[in-house]
This record gives structure tokens, C-alpha cells and sequence, in this order.
């Protein structure tokens, strides 16, 4: 335990039994709901060591519900998402979405009137089932340490050229899709990194972001010179609609 701002924290490292339970699997809706499943399970099997624990809050926003659920009428699911439905009938915590009916751009305005700093409302959105939706296929220890040292790359350079502030959203992608070829004198045989860069307001729609040239191509030699495993980057030019703006 340790705490942030005086609040008590209580964190847990659960990745083996989320490993362990993704293990072959490939399917992206069926790995969302592992992730929420074994979410739920790994919490209540921690608050029920402590007295008094009552709540569950989430980060739910309203993007969210229109993708994973029909809210007027019989519209389809865009996916799902791992943490949207409410809680199993065998918890008995009260759950608590203070954000759920507003969009991104809302919460960071409402976020500037309660006065938190710019730096924290200005950071990008992160998936809730975390990388494991960033990696095609199944997911494994290795693929996850890649596509990290692989996004941290592509970050610094972001930053550094203060192209972070300027987008919305900037992320990589392990396609587990591999090519051929060379480095130094020696032929390889790896994967290859998407990276996937885009504007937008609420998240609803998004437009893939026009980086200059030269940054997406020290994005790319940084990336392949850095990060073991890998020997082709490109880029995500598709916008949304139609696609969307993870991969899975």
C-alpha cells in the first residue's frame, strides 16, 4: 500500500491470471470480457480483506455506452467493452459512474473548473482492458514487453517534438504480422509495429493526425534500432468512421 496526495492506494499484480486466462485467445470481444471478468474477481477478492469498503467507481464514459450497449431502440454494438453493464448479481458493492452520460471533451472541461492541472487533463485516453487490445491475437509476457518499449519510443518522440499536446490519442500497435528484412549485413524475419496517431473531440469520430514526415520517420528508425523483434513500422491513415480508433 502506499499513498498518492494522502489517499491510501492498494495495488495488486494480478498478470499471471490475466495471462494465464488470455492464453490462446484471440477473439477481441472475448478477450475484453475476460479482462473485465477477472477484473472484477481479483477486486472483490481484495476488498474483502478490508473493512468498510462499499463502492465501486468506475471511469465510464458515454462514449463507451453508445459502443457497447443498444441505448434507444434496437442499434448494434460497436464492442464490448470490459467494464460496462453494471456489476454480477453476486457482488455487493454499490457502483458508483459519475461520468457515464458525458463525453471526453466534457470531463476535461469539467476537470479544468474543479482546477486540475492542464498536464493531467491533456493526457491521451488509455484503453481499460489495457495493451492486451493493442496486440493482434493472442497475448502473451513477450509480445506485451515489445509493444511497451515500442510505445515508449514512440512517446518520447511525440513529446519531444510537442506533437503529444497537439493530438488526441497516439499509440502502437503489435500486428503480429511479420516480413522480411534486412539489418546490417543480416537478414531478418520479424513483426511489425502500427502506429496510430489521431485528432479528435469526443471520441466519437476521429480523423488519423498529419504528422510531419521527418518525425514519423525518427519514429520509425527509433523504433527499429530500439526495440528487439522488430524490423517495419507503418502508419494508420484510416480515420473513424470507418475504423476504429483501437484495433480490437
Amino acid at each position: 500500500m502506499f499513498k498518492l496526495r494522502g489517499v491510501p492506494l492498494i495495488t495488486v499484480d494480478a498478470s499471471d491470471l490475466f495471462l494465464g486466462r488470455l492464453a490462446g485467445i484471440s477473439d477481441p470481444a472475448r478477450k475484453r470480457k475476460i479482462i473485465g471478468e477477472t477484473f472484477i474477481e481479483v477486486f472483490d477478492v481484495k476488498a474483502k480483506k478490508h473493512n468498510g469498503i462499499e463502492f465501486l467507481a468506475q471511469r465510464i464514459l458515454y462514449t463507451d455506452v453508445i459502443e457497447s450497449v443498444s441505448v434507444k431502440g434496437p442499434s448494434k454494438t460497436i464492442k464490448s467493452h470490459h467494464n460496462v453493464g453494471g456489476l454480477p448479481d453476486w457482488m455487493t458493492f454499490e457502483l458508483i459512474e459519475p461520468l457515464r452520460e458525458i463525453f471526453k471533451d466534457e470531463v476535461r472541461l469539467l476537470g479544468a473548473e474543479l482546477g486540475l492541472p492542464t498536464k493531467m487533463l491533456a493526457r491521451h485516453p488509455f484503453p481499460g482492458p489495457g495493451l492486451a487490445i493493442r496486440i493482434m491475437g493472442s497475448v502473451n509476457d513477450d509480445d506485451l514487453e515489445i509493444l511497451r518499449k515500442a510505445d515508449v519510443v514512440m512517446l518520447d518522440v511525440l513529446h519531444s517534438t510537442g506533437y503529444y499536446e497537439k493530438t488526441w490519442q497516439a499509440f502502437t500497435v503489435l500486428l503480429n504480422v511479420k516480413s522480411v528484412g534486412v539489418m546490417g549485413d543480416n537478414r531478418t524475419y520479424d513483426n511489425t509495429i502500427c502506429v496510430r496517431i489521431v485528432n479528435a473531440t469526443d471520441g466519437m469520430t476521429a480523423t488519423f493526425a498529419y504528422i510531419p514526415h521527418d518525425i514519423l520517420e525518427t519514429i520509425s528508425r527509433r523504433i527499429i534500432n530500439e526495440v528487439d523483434g522488430i524490423n517495419r513500422v507503418v502508419y494508420d491513415i484510416s480515420s473513424k468512421p470507418p475504423a476504429t480508433i483501437e484495433w480490437e
